[in-house]
C-alpha cells in the first residue's frame, strides 16, 4: 500500500518560510522522480518541482531562486524549501511519485497573507 505522509504546510506572511516534508512509504523510493505540484482555487494543478534519481533539478520558473528541492532516499524523504513566499504561493501542495505509476500525497495548505 502506497502512502505519503506530508507536512509543514500552514500561514506564513509574504517574504517568509516554510518547508515541506514529504515522507512515503510502500514504494522503492530511490527509483522515482519526486515532485511538487500545487494547486490553487479555480486553476490547474502545476508543477513546482521535481528531483530525478541522480538529484537533478527542475522548477517552475515562478519559483526559482526561491523554492530549493531536495530528496534523502535514506529517509525516502522530499523536501520543498520556500523562501521568500508571495501571496501567488498559496495553493495546496501536493508529493508526487512518478516512475511507471503516478502517485499523490493528499496535500498540504500553504496560505502566504498579510
Amino acid at each position: 500500500q502506497v502512502q505519503f505522509v506530508e507536512s509543514g504546510g500552514g500561514s506564513v506572511q509574504p517574504g517568509g518560510s516554510l518547508r515541506l516534508s514529504c515522507t512515503a512509504s510502500g514504494i522503492s523510493f530511490s527509483i522515482h522522480v519526486m515532485g511538487w505540484y500545487r494547486q490553487a482555487p479555480g486553476k490547474q494543478r502545476e508543477l513546482v518541482a521535481d528531483i530525478t534519481t541522480l538529484g537533478g533539478t527542475n522548477y517552475a520558473e515562478s519559483v526559482k531562486g526561491r523554492f530549493t528541492i531536495s530528496r534523502d532516499n535514506a529517509k525516502n524523504t522530499v523536501y520543498l524549501q520556500m523562501n521568500s513566499l508571495k501571496l501567488e504561493d498559496t495553493a495546496v501542495y501536493y508529493c508526487n511519485a512518478r516512475y511507471i505509476t503516478n502517485y499523490w500525497g493528499q496535500g498540504t495548505q500553504v496560505t502566504v497573507s498579510s
